[in-house]
């Protein structure tokens, strides 16, 4: 039951969706949290977080393309989000907002989990704050071999990877990554861009793995290209859950069992099914 003494946690997105919603409002209520979740976008990041302050809101998931902007408006960096020089969770101390980096943390796993080579060479496309998070990822799981691509912003591109000792370019061109990674709206719900590839179908056919961080929806163009071609495909979803697992955390001081965390998964997913599959 929502009251006076309910706690509001939100995320902040360009294209608002349900996903993070149901996760952690299943868990608030899966424990007993009397918290509630709810998504937004901005027209005015400043104001927006002037107002995760005044309003006492305990805790912000920031997404494209709010990673970077929201910086300047906040009172501190933890080291995650310095070092990458960019934001996907603010959490607020009595009016203190401290930004840090659950996206590296999620990446990161998910590269060991499913197997990922440190000798993979691998194409990045994207040069934002994701970007970022995904880089620094993949270079502290050992790969060195890459290239990072920036068409709509090659001189960001080119500060991106020379911080990393990458290539930098504006198109893949001729080469043949075994690891793709998408870390930009491409494939995403809601936008002109919604069919379209991130890579062409020759690159996909060539590579070993295919990683597309956008999340809504979580089977995209890239997705179901690379499925079908029979490749080790790590979805944006997955990035979601595990970073809002680290996020539900901070916000509340509660650990989720893995079995919580399992279920509030599948209700995120598809909550009809879920509930179907759990009717008494």
């Amino acid at each position: 039951m929502v009251d006076r003494d309910t706690t509001m946690c939100i995320s902040l997105a360009a294209r608002p969706g349900n996903h993070g919603n149901r996760f952690h409002n299943f868990l608030y209520a899966e424990l007993g949290l009397n918290y509630l979740y709810k998504s937004f976008s901005s027209t005015d990041i400043g104001a927006t977080i002037g107002g995760i302050r005044s309003l006492g809101i305990r805790g912000a998931s920031v997404s494209m393309p709010y990673k970077e902007s929201c910086i300047p408006f906040l009172d501190a960096l933890e080291d995650s989000a310095r070092a990458i020089d960019s934001v996907n969770t603010i959490v607020n101390d009595g009016g203190r907002l401290t930004g840090l980096n659950t996206d590296f943390i999620a990446v990161r796993s998910l590269l060991d989990e499913h197997g990922i080579p440190s000798t993979a060479s691998f194409a990045l496309l994207g040069a934002g704050g994701m970007a970022k998070a995904v880089l620094a990822a993949l270079v502290d799981a050992g790969l060195r071999d890459g290239v990072v691509l920036a068409p709509t912003n090659p001189q960001r591109g080119a500060r991106l990877a020379g911080r990393y000792g990458v290539e930098t370019d504006t198109e893949l061109g001729s080469r043949r990554p075994a690891l793709l990674v998408n870390a930009t709206p491409l494939g995403m719900s809601g936008g002109p861009e919604a069919g379209t590839l991130a890579f062409d179908a020759a690159a996909v056919a060539a590579a070993d793995y295919v990683f597309d961080v956008v999340y809504l929806p979580a089977d995209t163009p890239l997705v179901d290209l690379a499925r079908a071609e029979g490749k080790t495909v790590i979805t944006g979803d997955q990035v979601m859950v595990r970073q809002a697992k680290e996020q539900f955390e901070l916000y509340t001081g509660v650990a989720p069992t893995p079995e919580q965390i399992a279920r509030a998964e599948l209700f995120s997913a598809d909550p009809a099914a879920y509930l179907a599959s759990h009717q008494l």
